[in-house]
């Protein structure tokens, strides 16, 4: 039965975003709302209202960890990023607006962090019974960085396990209302407020490529020609890239990684016969839709106590969204596009692997080097933050 619900549960990750593709095309309201949108709120029926057969089997191993889920997420990420990159052209003129967002992002983070703190203060430390300011130094590098650096600083700080844990359980769920917030209207809300412009050519990413233009070429051989090229390229990549972030010291690797496989976007680039295979994009794209519907069922709201964790609740959302009212309001004195501002944002709340699906999610391919090389730099630097943070918040 086991066997049975895993294969059910692969069957629909990787057969929705095709039947929701479809639907997309054929209702003017549905293309609308966009395919990653209605793939995330597919995902969290699949993980919560327990509609489908065979489930709690398929989604836990032995061990107690996701599965099915862990290994799809974590393979379709590597194989987007190259992808996406391949098509992709640089310009210069967007460093000084990432530079801005990156400095507006760490700034906006570090006082969310100090006022949440001043608010929730002794909410905090009678339920998890860990010092206040060594959570409030947690939170800034989890937001800044990523999981890795909770844990880092977890360690640093000598934070309980079962904090830790708490921790980490309430910035699934909020990071994950986040996400869907800003998928719903949070994208278009940023471009009313902040500059945007659209006319850029090379800015511009098909979320969803038209299936009837693509559809007389899935069965051709150049097609087949194409994608084997392609992946046999990005395989080569994701290997050599792996392979050194291996080499690297522990708690390294997925930074190490990320920066590789960026790169290594980058430079095959510039080889002209792969930047003008175009399926590239419509492969991508795939991966990130089948990534949006895997995430999205991970989410787990059966798994939140609520009674006692309010108050670590309140001060994640006060951390997650008063950092970006605060970096909307840097980024509108600065002049800082909406776009950059939003792939930022995403990058350190919610870390670089989420980076391809909300620059899809934007039609803005211009940006993905600016979320990944942001999320890179915050994973280097959060550690950092996290402890300067915490010894600040000992004076208060």
């Amino acid at each position: 039965m086991n066997i049975l619900g895993n294969i059910f549960l692969i069957a629909i990750y990787l057969l929705a975003p095709a039947a929701v593709l479809r639907f997309c095309r054929k209702h003017a309201w549905a293309a609308k709302i966009g395919p990653i949108l209605i793939l995330y709120l597919i995902g969290i029926i699949v993980g919560n209202l327990g509609l489908v057969p065979f489930l709690p089997e398929a989604l836990v191993n032995p061990s107690g960890k996701a599965g099915i889920q862990e290994l799809l997420s974590s393979a379709m990420v590597p194989l987007a990023i190259p992808l996406l990159l391949y098509g992709c052209t640089f310009r210069r003129s967007d460093t000084r607006s990432q530079t801005l967002a990156l400095l507006s992002g760490i700034v906006a983070v570090v006082v969310a962090v100090v006022l949440g703190f001043l608010i929730f203060r002794n909410g905090i430390e009678g339920v998890s019974g860990d010092s206040a300011a060594k959570i409030g130094g947690m939170l800034t590098g989890v937001y800044t960085g990523g999981t890795m650096n909770l844990a880092a600083i977890k360690t640093m700080l000598g934070v309980s396990d079962r904090t830790y844990v708490l921790l980490n359980s309430c910035d699934m769920i909020v990071s994950f209302l986040y996400m869907t917030m800003l998928l719903a209207f949070g994208i278009r809300l940023m471009r009313r407020i902040l500059p945007y412009s659209s006319s850029a050519p090379e800015a511009t990413l098909d979320e969803a490529p038209d299936l009837q233009d693509v559809k007389p070429l899935l069965f051709s051989r150049l097609w087949w020609k194409q994608a084997a090229v392609l992946l046999g390229v990005t395989a080569v990549v994701i290997a050599l890239s792996a392979l050194v972030a291996f080499l690297m010291p522990e708690g390294w690797f997925m930074t190490v990684f990320i920066l590789l496989l960026t790169s290594a976007g980058i430079a095959v680039s510039f080889i002209r016969r792969i930047r003008e295979l175009k399926i590239a994009e419509d492969i991508s794209m795939y991966c990130i839709y089948i990534f949006s519907i895997v995430v999205a069922s991970m989410a787990d709201f059966s798994t939140l106590d609520l009674s006692n964790s309010l108050s670590i609740i309140g001060y994640l959302s006060f951390v997650i969204f008063g950092s970006l009212i605060l970096q909307t309001i840097l980024a509108r004195l600065l002049r800082i596009d909406a776009d950059t501002i939003v792939i930022c944002s995403t990058s350190f709340i919610c870390s670089p692997p989420f980076v391809p699906m909300m620059a899809a999610a934007m039609k803005n391919r211009r940006v993905l080097i600016a979320g990944l090389s942001m999320g890179i730099i915050g994973y280097a630097i959060g550690n950092y933050l996290g402890l300067a943070v915490s010894r600040l918040l000992l004076l208060f």
